[in-house]
């Protein structure tokens, strides 16, 4: 049974801007659950872009360029940006804890919560969903944006978001609380991306960003449903993907990428799975058969983007935007981790008291996979 301190150990967020703006803080109140909700003692918890998104100011309609960017400069001011800094659209409140991928285990639990939770290993789905009104995307928040996430070593979480992954028997997954923070976020997102378009087998799929937290799920989830993948990536990371399971990689510096993505692809894309946007956007559209997919959770190199709407129409596509999925979703993630149908990629850890330089090292995009965070 895990003592619950009265303070922890916690990453402030204190505003919008640099990485200046978070705070480590060792005097944080423990939270306490609501009736609805239960208390985890995070162990390690994954990073991703909306980290990055939410402190630039990212997600303000006011910005424009890609998100390796300061989010905003001297020609925008930090208050224009606060009103609409959440990727919801509106205004977020500071200090603020950020994480949207805690493992850990829970320690308590509210009165309305089952009690037989406590001891037992979860991950988090960390999109909130209003309790009364679940299907309402409208209503939807997230973990460690409108509510505090797992940068801290507790975190309250709604029970109905926590999702054991041991037996109940107290048999233990063959992971590591490290593996298992690198699935959440990121991979929930990448089911989602292929859920939507209900890729198949048979479908050729192509994928930009295929290093990333995001692509790298993408690569395995698509294969795991039997598609074909194309994945687009830098040249030196051709060979980590491809043990993957991509069945061709291409260069995302090629002279012509839409040339070279069309020929790996043999003529054919059934889908587009796009988390990169920025230039490549319109001219990679082309490549989609007529009837095909464009399927979207991130534009990392900007979220600007030309579109030729004869293209849209004349050949028929579907695109799809997508952030608030179904349960549904992530229950069919925690069913591939437990049956071993997917593996983790964890690039580099990191402690908590390190995080500065955990998230420099993340911005720079040199990794293939998901880096993670260690809690003390």
């Amino acid at each position: 049974m895990t003592t619950v301190p009265e303070v922890m150990t916690a990453l402030h967020l204190t505003g919008n801007g640099g990485s200046e703006m978070l705070e480590l803080r060792h005097d944080v109140p423990v939270p306490v659950p609501a009736n609805d909700e239960v208390l985890v003692r995070v162990r390690a918890c994954g990073m991703n872009n909306t980290d990055v998104n939410t402190r630039e100011g990212w997600y303000s309609k006011s910005v424009t360029g890609a998100t390796s960017s300061h989010g905003f400069d001297a020609a925008t001011s930090v208050d224009v940006i606060a009103g609409d800094a959440a990727w919801g659209g509106s205004a977020l409140s500071f200090p603020r804890i950020q994480g949207a991928d805690p493992c850990g285990e829970v320690v308590a639990v509210g009165k309305n919560a089952d009690p037989s939770l406590i001891g037992r290993r979860i991950l988090a789905d960390s999109l909130i969903r209003d309790a009364l009104e679940p299907s309402d995307r409208s209503k939807a928040g997230y973990l460690g944006s409108e509510r505090d996430g797992g940068y801290a070593q507790f975190c309250a979480i709604p029970v109905r978001n926590v999702y054991p992954v041991d037996a109940a028997n107290g048999q233990r997954l063959n992971l590591s609380d490290t593996e298992l923070a690198s699935f959440p976020c990121s991979w929930a997102t990448a089911e989602h991306m292929l859920t939507r378009p209900a890729v198949d087998a048979g479908d050729t799929v192509v994928i930009t960003g295929a290093s990333g937290g995001v692509g790298s799920a993408l690569v395995q989830l698509a294969k795991l449903r039997g598609a074909r993948v194309v994945a687009v990536t830098s040249s030196a990371k051709f060979e980590a993907v491809g043990a993957l399971g991509a069945d061709v990689c291409v260069d995302r510096a090629s002279n012509n990428l839409v040339a070279a993505v069309a020929t790996a692809a043999d003529g054919r894309v059934d889908v587009l799975a796009d988390v990169v946007g920025g230039s490549s956007f319109a001219t990679l559209l082309e490549v989609i058969c007529r009837g095909g997919r464009y399927t979207t959770a991130g534009a990392i190199a900007g979220p600007i983007v030309d579109l030729d709407l004869r293209t849209l129409y004349l050949n028929d596509l579907e695109l799809y935007g997508c952030t608030v999925y179904e349960p549904s979703v992530f229950e069919a993630l925690v069913g591939y981790i437990q049956r071993g149908e997917v593996t983790p990629v964890v690039a580099a850890t990191w402690p908590l008291s390190e995080f500065h330089s955990a998230q420099d090292a993340f911005i720079r995009k040199s990794h293939v996979g998901a880096m993670v965070i260690e809690l003390p």
